[in-house]
């Protein structure tokens, strides 16, 4: 009998953060800050360019690569951030998740061997697994709550067998965010190694060190050439309210595209076009969109960080990036089993550690993308009376 399914599908784990979503949906009374996304709704003006393009009846299929209005639009847009991106380096894909699994798709075939910087979104690892790959795990440290990277270890164990290296900087859950010189050193030593590099960059915008004249988060755009072995995923999910849009793109080199364009064909065929009128609208208005959605962002994380760190046995520090708070609760061992017990008992819903490493085993993720920062302070309430 031949088998039902690939073991590899089987043997993928489910999401955990969904294991204990699903526990508390539908309730009225459970605070959630589970998912990766802001309560707050798409900005009107971008909501009405995809009403617009329905009313014109733009229902049809649009090109594989994207429409070229956004993806001249994209170019314009990466190039103010990074310099030259052009659109012959640029693919209009269906969300952030399925760029990245383009990405997987074309670059890894089974029994290649894939390096990841973990803790992270699991999907980013599942991916890799999904294809068969041999995954290889180099953790972050975290040191009095702060995440960091042991660059000689990750360094150490990119070698001429690896095929991919996975990092997502700003990252889900912790925060911690790669420098420019630590982006330089990984794109010298790939380049050595005949390694490609697939950098979830989704959270650039979503950078509140100040320390770049463009308001993003250092990017391996700023430090590579071209025809590097370099694939840069963006997502309009974040920095513009559109996670439930699902519209990403992908930066590669110019050689890599027409491929991804068939893989695309293979995969969605394209993006729909409504969807990309505003992606293009969103981009149109991103200095009055983005600044905005960071600057309250920023405001929630000052809001809840210290409010956490003031409860006893919460272990964290402020994230450099990105939209979460990652903690440490002293005394609850088994994140799932906690996350669980919050919903429960406390209507308080957070997101397990163990869903992204086993090394965060006993931490949680709170996103802090809420439009009501009170909301934020019934959270902290709700845990310390929980504890």
């Amino acid at each position: 009998m031949k088998p039902f399914l690939r073991q590899t599908i089987l043997d993928v784990e489910e999401s955990r953060i969904r294991e204990v979503a699903n526990a508390g949906m539908g309730r009225s009374d459970v605070l959630a800050f589970w998912f990766g996304e802001s309560d707050e709704v798409t900005p009107e003006v971008v909501r009405q360019a995809a009403i617009d393009s329905i009313n014109q009846g733009e229902t049809f299929y649009a090109h594989n690569l994207g429409m070229s209005e956004l993806r001249e639009a994209v170019s314009t847009y990466m190039s103010a951030l990074h310099g030259p991106v052009g659109v012959e380096r640029l693919a209009i894909t269906s969300g952030g998740v399925n760029a990245l699994m383009l990405a997987v798709q074309a670059l890894v075939d089974a029994g290649d061997e894939v390096v990841a910087v973990t803790p992270v979104w699991p999907n980013l690892t599942a991916q890799a697994l999904v294809m068969g790959a041999n995954l290889k795990c180099v953790s972050l440290k975290p040191v009095q709550g702060q995440w960091v990277l042991d660059m000689a270890a990750l360094l150490t164990a990119i070698t001429p067998s690896t095929r991919l290296l996975i990092v997502n900087s700003p990252n889900n859950p912790t925060g911690w965010t790669l420098s420019r010189e630590e982006q330089a050193m990984l794109v010298t030593h790939c380049r050595q190694t005949g390694t490609w590099i697939l950098a979830d960059e989704v959270y650039e915008r979503l950078y509140y060190e100040g320390d770049t004249a463009n308001g993003a988060a250092p990017s391996f755009l700023d430090v590579s050439a071209a025809d590097d072995r370099l694939v840069v995923v963006h997502s309009f999910s974040k920095s513009f309210l559109m996670t439930g849009w699902r519209l990403g793109w992908l930066v590669m080199p110019a050689a890599m595209t027409q491929p991804i364009g068939k893989l695309i064909e293979f995969n969605t065929s394209c993006a729909s076009v409504f969807t990309q009128r505003a992606g293009i609208a969103a981009l149109q208005h991103t200095s009055e969109i983005t600044p905005q959605v960071v600057a309250h962002l920023k405001q929630c994380r000052d809001t809840l960080v210290p409010l956490l760190q003031a409860v006893p046995g919460v272990e964290l520090a402020p994230a450099r990036g990105g939209m979460y708070a990652f903690f440490k609760l002293q005394g609850h061992p088994d994140s799932v089993a906690t996350a669980k017990r919050l919903v429960v008992e406390a209507g308080l819903g957070l997101a397990p550690g163990e869903a992204f490493a086993p090394e965060a085993q006993g931490w949680l993720r709170w996103c802090f993308a809420s439009k009501d920062l009170s909301r934020l302070t019934q959270g902290v309430d709700r845990l310390k009376a929980w504890l």
